[in-house]
């Protein structure tokens, strides 16, 4: 407790210590110099050195003065892209967990495991500083200011109402990270809220942060997840049913956040919505954050168009669209639904951005909606790729004049939807193991397989991992047992009732289907016809479901696998018959589908059994599954797994509370996961 005690005594002087003026840094600084510059530091955190470039480069509102220790108001910020901020402080924060591998990018290294004092000492340091209850030196806390087109309409002002930047910390490896605290309070773009992040919401976007970057997918991470003994009253589900929750605060780093809509904050009036951006006319911001993110983000565009602003502004447009690309590629590769792809959760240099309602598919359904505030579907897991480019659109709109239009939609029209389908035919040939050639029928192939795992309502992930071990040889003897094991992962007949069981009234479907036909533009108030098509199909499936046995469903299901594993084997054959050597392509092959077949994916049943023993005090099951996302595809962390999980009885298996998450990470979900609701 002695060194607990000395260390939050340093770590509050050196929080009192004020930062130096901001003009004491000539603006030419760079990550290389300051590093050159770096002592070792005697604390933890003291050896972050701040360099806040953005806040240089781009015009920065103060706000006007309020009362003592009050937040300023929540008002229109126009002419600047960033207003400076304050973090309230949390009562008695503790840290839940720590992410190792995304803190080392600070050169923060962690202690022996043994020195359980050191680790006690960081916690507390960490506490104290990554909740907002003390600012480090040069840290020059704001908030952003961007717009958004939100669920298709345009929404006017949105910026950073529960997140602050923090600043941008330059590495000896000469890499540059801005820090934002998620949770510390209002920001003049926080409107009725109060800035805070509640536990449950702060757990998963800290799991699922890392667990993408391990997936190998672009993403912001995240450092820590610190939770307090301060409550907000929240209606998690709006349903009239408000109670006080835990507040969090999660510290993210990436390069930059950045995002479409900071470039809609010139948007003029919409027609439709009414709503403008807070900067309308301000020609000369957009050409001032356009060379800020190309300068600092895109230097090799920068260099290789020195002169010409409008070729310049295309190049970054046609990178913006084919990164954006090839991440909703990988989003779709994987089953992750983001939930919320508004444009102001578009992250300008590609990555995955702003973690709410997302969610991983279990059972495969292109149609799945993760997000249950998304009623019409918008945002479904196979709209991803179309949406993104509907967001590209609206990008390229609010990059006009800088970049014409006419211009930024011939790049849109040419690259983004070859990109995409480059990418994502790339990324499943390895998902399927065709190493050697590439066949004009793969597409074909690919489209098939997910059909098969559509009818028959098999798991995404373990269905993809299964395939790892396919037996290729004609004629294999293991192929009954493959078979086996695949159709165990379709759904069955209760989990194919509880997925299609009606979400309507019948008299209130008899009304919507009376009103689409007399009318429509009433409809329209009351329901859509997306949601009316959906609860049409519910009611179908719940018809045939009721006259099928669970034995005609899974004699159904070996037909329709057995049908395209056929067709795979042949396909594997003609990659074999292209490889010199039997053995070496066979090792290959099982190589690549390893590294590109999770085992283990952020599902919601899996984040829920974390956030329910966090918000009971037991931070350990949050390290646990953290532990075990840093080798998703396998490895060391797998003795993160729940000792004799795999052996769960099917009792224990199906029950909800601690009992039924002693299962595997890596089943099926149970089947009161199907009743989670995100929003």
């Amino acid at each position: 407790m002695a060194a607990l005690r000395a260390a939050l005594a340093a770590s509050l002087a050196v929080a009192r210590a004020r930062p130096p003026p901001l003009g004491r840094r000539p603006p030419s600084a760079r990550c290389s110099a300051l590093a050159g510059a770096m002592e070792p530091a005697p604390r933890w955190l003291a050896g972050l050195r701040f360099d806040n470039r953005a806040l240089r480069a781009l015009p920065v509102e103060t706000p006007p003065p309020g009362p003592e220790g009050a937040p300023s108001a929540p008002r229109p910020v126009p002419g600047a892209c960033f207003s400076r901020a304050r973090p309230e402080p949390l009562r008695r924060p503790r840290v839940v967990a720590l992410s190792e591998p995304a803190l080392a990018l600070l050169g923060l290294d962690a202690p022996p495991a043994a020195d359980a004092a050191a680790r006690e000492a960081r916690e507390a340091e960490a506490a104290l500083f990554f909740s907002g209850n003390a600012l480090l030196p040069g840290a020059e806390p704001a908030a952003h200011c961007y717009c958004g087109h939100q669920f298709g309409q345009f929404a006017g002002q949105l910026g950073d109402g529960a997140a602050m930047y923090l600043g941008e910390v330059c590495t000896e490896a000469g890499e540059r990270w801005e820090l934002q605290l998620k949770g510390a309070g209002p920001t003049p773009f926080s409107r009725q809220a109060d800035g805070r992040k509640v536990l449950r919401s702060s757990i998963r976007e800290f799991l699922c942060s890392e667990a993408m970057f391990h997936l190998g997918i672009p993403t912001t991470r995240a450092g820590s997840c610190v939770s307090s003994q301060s409550t907000v009253v929240r209606d998690a589900f709006y349903d009239g049913n408000p109670r006080p929750e835990p507040c969090a605060v999660v510290l993210r780093l990436a390069p930059t956040f950045l995002r479409f809509g900071s470039f809609e904050i010139f948007k003029p009036r919409d027609e439709h919505t009414g709503r403008a951006g807070p900067s309308v006319g301000r020609d000369d911001i957009r050409l001032q954050m356009l060379d800020y993110v190309i300068s600092t983000f895109y230097p090799e565009i920068q260099a290789s168009h020195p002169g010409d602003h409008v070729q310049r502004h295309a190049a970054f447009f046609r990178e913006v669209t084919r990164r954006t690309a090839r991440l909703v590629a990988e989003w779709q590769c994987v089953g992750f639904c983001h939930g919320v792809l508004n444009t102001d959760n578009m992250s300008i240099v590609g990555l995955t951005i702003d973690y709410g309602p997302f969610g991983f598919l279990d059972r495969y359904d292109p149609g799945h909606v993760c997000n249950a505030s998304d009623t019409a579907g918008r945002y479904s897991y196979g709209k991803q790729p179309e949406v993104c480019r509907w967001n590209l659109q609206k990008l390229a709109e609010a990059l006009d004049p800088a970049l014409p239009l006419e211009l930024a939609e011939a790049i849109l029209a040419q690259e983004f939807d070859a990109e995409f389908g480059r990418h994502y035919l790339q990324k499943m040939r390895r998902k399927l193991g065709l190493v050697q050639t590439e066949q004009e029928g793969d597409g074909a192939l690919v489209a098939q397989l997910l059909e098969t795992m559509h009818l028959t309502g098999a798991d995404f992930t373990n269905s993809f991992y299964l395939l790892s071990s396919f037996p290729a040889a004609p004629e294999s003897p293991d192929l009954d047992e493959f078979l086996a094991a695949l159709t165990a992962q379709c759904a069955s007949l209760e989990e194919l009732r509880l997925a299609f069981r009606p979400q309507m009234d019948p008299r209130q479907l008899a009304m919507m289907l009376m009103l689409a036909q007399s009318n429509p533009q009433l409809l329209a108030l009351i329901g859509t016809r997306a949601s009316l098509a959906r609860e049409l199909e519910r009611v179908e499936q719940q018809s045939r479901l009721e006259q099928l046995s669970e034995a005609e469903l899974h004699s159904k299901n070996r037909s329709r696998w057995a049908a395209w594993l056929h067709d795979y084997r042949a396909r594997l054959e003609k990659d074999r018959e292209a490889s010199g050597d039997v053995a070496t392509w066979q090792a290959e092959r099982t190589r690549v589908m390893r590294a590109n077949n999770p085992k283990y994916v952020l599902r919601n049943y899996i984040a829920q059994g974390a956030i329910e023993a966090a918000e009971n005090g037991d931070f350990s099951e949050v390290r646990r599954v953290l532990k075990l996302l840093e080798t998703p595809y396998g490895g060391e962390a797998e003795a993160a797994e729940p000792e004799g999980a795999a052996e769960a009885s099917e009792v224990a298996a199906e029950t909800s509370g601690a009992a039924g998450r002693r299962r595997s990470y890596s089943s099926k979900p149970p089947l009161w996961a199907a009743e989670l609701c995100v929003t």
